[in-house]
């Protein structure tokens, strides 16, 4: 069950701009999503709400991005983890 102080958690993820299209030094082409991140997790579970990354549409569920083959996660040399936490690191004071 979500939780105000989660859905406010998700809501400043999603005004923040794509830490892997940042990482790749591109222009982001669309807004921004929150991708729970999938490591640790079994099919059909899910991380927490805190537990998210900021990206956009085609970083998180474009061919090549999160959900697809991750070859943009190979190009910019991180894994879901150092996505969450550059993601943390822009949000915090």
């Amino acid at each position: 069950m979500r939780t105000s102080k989660a859905s406010r958690w998700l809501g400043r993820v999603k005004a923040l701009p794509c830490v892997l299209c940042d990482a790749l030094g591109v222009p982001q082409a669309g807004p921004t999503q929150a991708h729970h991140i999938r490591d640790g997790q079994g099919m059909g579970q899910r991380a927490s709400d805190y537990l998210t990354a900021a990206l956009c549409r085609e970083c998180h569920q474009g061919p090549q991005g999160v959900h697809g083959d991750r070859t943009l996660l190979r190009l910019a040399k991180v894994e879901e983890l150092d996505l969450v936490a550059m993601t943390i690191e822009r949000l915090a004071p």
